[in-house]
């Protein structure tokens, strides 16, 4: 790739964009000898699979060994074949059965048919039958596949929850009584509050299989992750201690060059130099995209929407046929989860052959969709973790054949703290992947689902947790379930009239939704947990879904409707919120390294929170266009989150930073940050603008920086930093998991501090601007518009707390 490379450099349009490249060696194949089937080595031979990489063997042998196992490795590298194996053994030789559970029903397809060609080759009589079971099946279909009784069963967490568990007994006890094997593929996606609620559904799924006499041993798929074997452990339940960790992979592959693309900042006839804003990315990635394409490389980008994939590849065509190259524009497609089964095997088999040499792709092609080795892929921004840029990454190559991978920065903080600090990039250890199955907000849904699909015993403490007896009694106390006095002991029944796994969502903390809806033709486009439709989907406000802009005219709460219209607004909205925050329990401490003397505290804490108006800003520039108010219901919000003070004497070098510069004085008991207090500014006083805005820009500091340690989204964290808190009679910094009872974000966040604030101040420190900017310390999630934010002083306080101690130096 190093004449590609050198060509994009000596462009005159793309001069000085290349903000960093380094090339990764290649690497041998390492093979393992592994004793198979004859039937199944002739079929897997058929299929040009004649020897097994290494990690492939160990995770085989591992798996007869009788160990749940966690594999991560990179894409590409044949990790089905550490359960396929497994699986087809156990159904050829006794009808043992395997659940595939897998995060999309577009990888769910595609293992279908691999799967299902496999059996085909085993020839008649092999006892190998795979079938998948989604929501997109007839109700005859679904019967159609009861009826078949599969050994190898593919299905999604969502169809576990509603469909398979509650009726265990009546439908499904030929499978459960005979199941072998659990594969939970791409595991490292079950994060947050999704991964949460997946993680309750499979502590029910083993309830239900020990009620049938089976104990399945699980087989997890993961990214390259930094906690493999504890994430594994906390989504499927299974003893830690029990788990295989299989992570160097084996594989082969061609050298990989890795090019960072930083696109400039606007000329001086169109914003002041140092402003901080760039050039757009997806500009960029298109000119890239259509410029690797017409030089013979076949080249796969990541963009972020489905629409904004399809938009893209029309441009892209329509550009190649400009310069003439017609038959290439005809090669150019888009790959999104919306698209038929069909359309997507087309394009998969077509990208796989060669045949289309462009495809523009959201993160469906991320996970594991067999479509071959391509030359180049872009990355249309960064996708928000290091994981997910690799697994993207792990596209291109064909073989042992050279492959360049482009990441194109955007303005957001971590794409130009990345950009600006590369070795963070390459070097860093992998993020974490979090979820936590005791949040106090999901374990009593799915407790009362537990109920209504068994009875329940003290014994299930063993599944549920130490809470489960407290649960159990706040449950029996609400009527949710009835207490019996059995011969064999005291048991607790389903009390309700109507489905408690229909009730919920695994995938929302929230009771409450709001649907938006369409108002042309009346159709859902979406919906919102109540306090996001507060926040995103209020009269006025500029929403957008799968690349398509509304303008939001009325929000009922009453019939917790949202009505939208199609909007061409060239500009976007923010809300303005009033937020306060009460400590209700600490739980945990720990101190700073540069000042042993300030506590960072973990603790539930109690958000309050008002939307009290919106301000319009304007999509190229980002300047107000105005304001509105609006008159919104108050939100509550329990939660786990950190805080700290500031202390006196660092307060006092903050506001010496701004005592002589011009600024705006805010109001002493304002309180700012992610959705934080709407502050009445006032001229003049410069020292106490340089405070406040220090300690907001420092909070937002800190929050951008959560996806770089946790797999998880800069949404995911909310904050305030007041001038004054009563909790601590001081000035305090809040942040916290923006899920009622918490995710497990915080609390990680929590005992990484230090690291957090370094490279926050590293962040802030590393940007020209002279006032915040998107890429240093502006948060599209900030309640405040903004205002006010110093960067100078936040590096201050961060540097003055965290020290100079190395960046890992207080991580567990």
């Amino acid at each position: 790739m190093d004449d590609a490379i050198e060509w994009l450099r000596t462009r005159p349009y793309y001069e000085g964009q290349i903000a960093e490249h380094r090339r990764l060696p290649a690497r041998e194949p390492s093979f393992a000898d592994v004793d198979l089937e004859p039937r199944l080595a002739g079929a897997l031979d058929d299929r040009g699979v004649d020897q097994l990489y290494r990690h492939q063997a160990d995770a085989i042998a591992a798996v007869r060994g009788g160990d749940d196992v966690v594999l991560a490795t990179e894409t590409a590298s044949g990790k089905s074949l550490a359960y396929t194996v497994p699986a087809v053994e156990a159904a050829m030789d006794h009808g043992g059965r395997t659940l595939y559970i897998g995060p999309q029903n577009a990888l769910i397809a595609d293992q279908e048919e691999s799967l299902s060609a496999l059996a085909r080759g085993l020839g008649f009589g092999s006892r190998v039958s795979v079938e998948s079971y989604t929501g997109r099946l007839s109700r005859s279909e679904k019967r159609d596949v009861r009826d078949a009784r599969p050994t190898i069963l593919l299905s999604n967490p969502d169809m576990l929850h509603y469909a398979l568990l509650p009726y265990a007994g009546r439908l499904w006890e030929w499978f459960f009584s005979s199941l072998e094997y659990v594969v939970v593929d791409e595991v490292h996606s079950y994060r947050g509050v999704f991964g949460s609620g997946v993680a309750l559904a499979l502590r029910r799924l083993a309830r239900t299989c020990e009620r049938f006499g089976t104990d399945p041993t699980f087989i997890c798929c993961s990214a390259t992750i930094g906690n493999p074997v504890e994430h594994a452990a906390a989504v499927t339940g299974r003893d830690p201690g029990g788990i295989t960790l299989v992570d160097e992979d084996a594989s082969g592959r061609g050298p990989r060059d890795w090019v960072l693309w930083n696109p400039p900042e606007y000329d001086d006839d169109w914003a002041e130099r140092g402003s901080g804003r760039r050039k757009s990315s997806h500009t960029a990635t298109k000119r890239l995209f259509v410029d690797l394409v017409a030089s013979g490389r076949q080249t796969l980008a990541f963009t972020r929407a489905r629409q904004t994939a399809e938009q893209y590849a029309t441009d892209s065509a329509s550009d190649l046929r400009k310069r003439g190259d017609h038959d290439l524009a005809a090669k150019v497609g888009a790959y999104q989860a919306a698209l038929t089964d069909e359309t997507r095997r087309e394009i998969e088999a077509d990208l796989h052959a060669g045949d289309l040499r462009g495809v523009w792709s959201t993160s469906a092609l991320e996970l594991g969709v067999d479509v071959g080795g391509l030359d180049a892929v872009l990355l249309d921004g960064y996708p928000g973790t290091r994981m997910s840029a690799h697994q993207r990454a792990g596209r291109a190559g064909r073989g042992t054949n050279p492959a360049l991978v482009v990441m194109v920065g955007g303005e957001d903080q971590l794409d130009q703290y990345l950009m600006t600090n590369p070795a963070d990039f390459f070097e860093a250890p992998p993020e974490d992947a979090i979820c936590d199955p005791e949040n106090d907000q999901l374990l009593p849904r799915h407790v009362a689902c537990a109920a209504d699909e068994r009875w329940l015993s003290p014994t299930d403490e063993a599944f549920f947790g130490e809470s489960f007896p407290d649960v159990v009694a706040d449950l029996t106390a609400a009527g949710t379930l009835s207490r019996r006095e059995a011969p064999a002991g005291t048991r607790w029944t389903f009390a309700g009239s109507e489905s408690p796994q229909h009730a919920m969502n695994l995938r929302t903390a929230e009771d409450r939704e709001i649907e938006l809806i369409d108002r042309s033709d009346g159709e859902s486009i979406a919906s919102l947990g109540f306090a996001d439709a507060l926040r995103d989907a209020h009269p006025g406000a500029i929403y957008h879904q799968q690349g398509h802009t509304y303008e939001v005219v009325d929000l009922d709460l009453d019939r917790n409707v949202a009505e939208l219209n199609a909007s061409w607004a060239d500009y976007y909205t923010q809300p303005l919120t009033e937020k306060s925050i009460a400590v209700e329990e600490d739980h945990d401490e720990r101190t700073l390294p540069g000042r042993p003397d300030v506590p960072v505290r973990f603790a539930t804490v109690t958000v309050t929170e008002r939307v009290t108006g919106f301000v319009r800003k304007d999509a190229t520039t980002g300047s107000s266009l105005g304001e509105s108010t609006l008159d919104l219901p108050k939100t509550t919000l329990q939660t786990r989150g950190f805080y700290f003070r500031v202390p006196a004497d660092v307060e006092s070098e903050m506001r010496a930073l701004g005592a002589d510069a011009d600024g705006d004085a805010t109001d002493a008991d304002a309180a700012f940050g992610d959705g934080a207090g709407d502050a009445p500014l006032e001229d003049g006083a410069g020292g106490e603008y340089a405070f406040n805005g220090g300690i907001h820009a420092a909070e937002h500091g800190i929050i951008s920086l959560f996806p770089f340690h946790l797999l998880c989204d800069r949404g995911d964290i909310g904050g305030i930093s007041t001038p004054h808190h009563p909790h601590v009679d001081a000035p305090a910094v809040f942040v916290y998991d923006g899920y009622p009872g918490g995710v497990g974000l915080t609390r990680r966040g929590h005992a990484r501090i230090g690291e957090l604030m370094r490279r926050a101040a590293r962040l802030i420190d590393g940007c020209d601007c002279a006032d915040g900017c998107p890429s240093c310390v502006q948060s599209p999630h900030c309640g405040n518009a903004n205002e006010p934010l110093a960067p100078a002083p936040a590096v201050h306080l961060l540097e003055s707390l965290a020290g100079d101690d190395g960046p890992r130096a207080d991580a567990d």
